[in-house]
């Protein structure tokens, strides 16, 4: 098994091969080409590397823009349920550990009492406290997004542009390798239909 691995049948010494057949004196023009192009690949992913870096890193600026203009007129308080939270039933055996809509109170910042649903926990009892966050008007507003989240979305961005250069530089070679696969097979067959003709035999 090392063998296969390590030795001059392993993948890696194929790849090598491939990757260098100058050394090899049976190499062809085709396979000259495939290596040249398979270099171009790997040259491509690597320099793809500080793109895609520069992209998440884009990315993270406008995010950190975007959630600093989120929190903008947003502020997080506390709300207290007026009557007990639903339990979801699920079937008759569990029971539903999803949010759900409760009637609740709270106090904005210039004292004002709003009333409105908010999501709480299934079976909390009336008075229960509920983080929610609300707008400059004391209405109800969606959680301002964080840095960390900024962080996160960026990290996605440049790998999944990096993901997509690779697999399409995949893609291509996989194409250019099969166009010269059949073009070589061709070559075989025409090479071993004339050789009966101009060999001879004692």
């Amino acid at each position: 098994m090392g063998f296969l691995v390590h030795g001059s049948s392993g993948p890696i010494a194929r790849f090598r091969r491939r990757l260098f057949p100058g050394h090899n004196s049976l190499a062809r023009g085709s396979d000259r080409f495939e290596a040249l192009l398979l270099k171009l690949v790997i040259l491509a992913a690597l320099l793809a590397v500080p793109v895609a870096a520069a992209a998440g890193s884009a990315n993270h600026g406008r995010q950190v823009a975007a959630a600093a203009a989120d929190a903008i007129g947003r502020q997080a308080t506390t709300a207290y349920l007026l009557k007990s939270a639903p339990v979801r039933i699920v079937d008759s055996e569990s029971v539903g550990t999803e949010n759900s809509t409760t009637e609740a109170t709270w106090t904005d910042s210039r004292g004002a009492r709003h009333t409105g649903g908010v999501l709480a926990t299934p079976g909390s009892p009336a008075g229960s406290p509920v983080p929610i966050w609300i707008d400059a008007r004391g209405e109800l507003a969606a959680a301002p997004r964080t840095t960390s989240t900024a962080v996160f979305d960026s990290v996605l961005v440049g790998l999944w542009l990096w993901f997509a250069v690779v697999a399409g530089l995949v893609l291509l070679h996989r194409i250019v390798r099969l166009v010269l696969d059949r073009h070589r097979a061709a070559a075989w067959e025409r090479a071993w239909a004339v050789y009966p003709r101009s060999g001879s035999w004692p």
